[in-house]
């Protein structure tokens, strides 16, 4: 005997969905309520400790679902069905909480949609170790690494689209045991919604074969790492494409030139956001297939920013339709609600302000370390106003209390710390 359980949670700043279930005759009335929650937890590390908070034990939110965020597969009969809402965290008189990593990504893609009448249509490539998939040195990309993952690839691609999702790829990547998927993109923040989802739906396929998927930035600290990779397009109020213009350089339209010059001009600061572990800056080092400078170039996979090839073009309309900009400084410990916002804030400023690209000899280099993203993270002033005074000094206290905890421990045990916790 059996009763059906309903999950709602947030993915928090830590990366992690956070919140509390019930039974499932119960959701008519948790609709508009949503379940207790309480400021601190938002504080709860990537390893579950709250090290320090601002808040205290005071203070009472909500989880409030979205119904446009919903998922529930059934695996198979012998597991309990995965159910679960993604929510907003909300004051008692069910305002928006200045602190809610979802209503940041909601309010930068207002603030795009304000500073040039445009939407921001993305999709999230996300990297994995399988560790049920056998040991194949020198297998990237094979036929034989594809075998090697037994079923779960199937398990993995039917669970995201009984979730709701349109799956694009599944494919062995060039670490040992290493995946990547993506799904179709999305317009707004169905794309943030749709990464957390595909994560966790990654992460039940491999629990329900034994295993896990390992989403950590860097498992090794002499391997690869596991990228996020954010493809992005805009398209203008009647939902045409707006990134492409033939002749322009690299293919850019004047509007898209803006919004990446926008991105590169705060991508100092906001790598703290999109890359906020210290193994992230692991993997954001020379010859990882992953940035170390601040750039944009037509098809390298070594930059920040990298304009997509297109295909077979054929029509103009065509090759707009595809055309899109791939950011590669994200990872998974990064919410994705995180990574849409700063990019969309960021676009919107280059926008407003009318940016241009950098030259390519005034490349500058990321941060190469956690300490450093937060201190450019605090001295930006734009920063400071999109996320808002609180919640900037709530997140910058959040990572710093994580790296003062995890100060003393080697390169070894460091890896090891993340990977048994994303």
């Amino acid at each position: 005997m059996r009763e059906e359980l309903v999950f709602v949670g947030v993915c928090d700043i830590a990366g992690h969905v956070r919140g509390k279930g019930f039974p499932l005759s119960e959701l008519p009335s948790r609709r508009h309520k949503g379940v207790g929650w309480t400021h601190s937890n938002l504080m709860q590390s990537a390893f579950g400790t709250i090290f320090e908070s601002p808040f205290g034990t005071a203070g009472d939110l909500m989880i409030v679902p979205d119904p446009a965020a919903e998922v529930r597969v059934a695996f198979d009969a012998d597991t309990a069905v995965e159910h679960f809402f993604l929510g907003d965290l909300r004051n008692t008189d069910g305002s928006p909480w200045e602190c809610c990593p979802r209503d940041f990504a909601r309010r930068g893609l207002a603030a795009l949609g304000k500073a040039a009448g445009v939407s921001l249509l993305s999709a999230f490539e996300q990297e994995f170790v399988y560790t049920g998939a056998a040991d194949l040195p020198a297998h990237a990309y094979s036929l034989a690494a594809w075998r090697g993952q037994g079923t779960f690839g199937e398990t993995l691609v039917a669970a995201l689209r009984a979730a709701g999702l349109s799956p694009d790829s599944f494919l062995p990547e060039y670490g040992e045991r290493q995946f990547e998927m993506t799904v179709a993109p999305a317009a707004g923040i169905a794309a943030a919604d749709q990464a957390v989802i595909a994560r966790e739906m990654a992460r039940s396929a491999a629990v329900r074969h034994g295993h896990r998927a390992v989403f950590s930035p860097v498992l090794t600290a002499d391997g690869l790492g596991n990228g996020v990779h954010v493809h992005m397009s805009l398209r203008d109020a009647a939902g045409a494409p707006a990134s492409y213009a033939p002749g322009e350089p690299m293919g850019l339209s004047p509007l898209m030139r803006r919004f990446c010059a926008g991105i590169l001009e705060h991508l100092p600061a906001i790598v703290a956001l999109t890359a906020p572990s210290p193994v992230s800056y692991l993997r954001l080092r020379p010859n990882r297939w992953a940035p170390t400078a601040i750039d944009i170039v037509q098809q390298d996979r070594g930059a920040s920013l990298r304009v997509c090839p297109v295909f077979l073009p054929g029509e103009a309309s065509d090759v707009a339709r595809q055309f899109n900009v791939e950011f590669r400084t994200a990872d998974a410990a990064a919410s994705p609600y995180m990574v849409l916002g700063a990019l969309a804030f960021a676009g919107a400023d280059g926008i407003a302000r009318k940016l241009d690209l950098p030259s390519p000899e005034g490349r500058r280099p990321l941060a190469t370390s956690l300490a450093e993203a937060l201190d450019l993270l605090a001295g930006s002033t734009a920063a400071r106003g999109w996320l808002g005074p609180v919640f900037l000094d709530t997140y910058l206290q959040h990572k710093r209390a994580e790296l003062a905890h995890v100060k003393d421990l080697s390169l070894p045990e460091l890896c090891a710390r993340y990977a048994a916790v994303y």
